[in-house]
């Protein structure tokens, strides 16, 4: 089907269900449904949704407990605030500070944020149970490429 096609008859109800479906939810840029699917699928959301699953981490110790679980072993302090800010600014995080001297900050998941951290647990659960069908799958892919 060419971009000047018209759309598979087949197809046509299923099309106009999701192109309602995007209209109620928002289609823009700023829509909650394509920033936050942006910030699961960045390099470190998830792990830090997973991470603060297990309960409120301070600052520090959030960052070598993901420089740790991380394939590039270190989060820099930078990025590490920014995925933070952004998850906080969602309320999917509660950044709260104690009145000691100095200020601790910790950062813990909001019942939102606890709901999130489920769901995408359950695509990671998900992916590693068909670790061996995508390998697969690349394998063909690859080899047919290689052709």
């Amino acid at each position: 089907m060419s971009a000047g096609e018209d759309i598979p008859e087949a197809y046509a109800a299923p099309i106009a269900a999701l192109a309602e479906e995007m209209a109620r939810h928002g289609r823009a840029r700023a829509a909650p449904v394509r920033e936050v699917m942006a910030l699961l699928g960045d390099r470190w959301t998830t792990l830090l949704l997973i991470v603060l699953s297990i309960g409120p981490w301070r600052h520090a110790a959030l960052r070598r407990a993901v420089a740790r679980l991380s394939a590039e072993q270190k989060i820099s302090q930078r990025m590490l605030t920014l995925k933070l800010r952004a998850l906080e600014r969602d309320g999917f995080v509660l950044r709260s500070i104690s009145g000691d001297v100095p200020p601790r900050v910790a950062y813990a998941l909001t019942p939102l944020g606890e709901g999130l951290a489920g769901q995408a647990r359950g695509v990671v659960d998900w992916v590693n149970a068909q670790a061996e069908a995508i390998h697969a799958a690349r394998a063909v892919f690859d080899a047919a490429e290689g052709d």
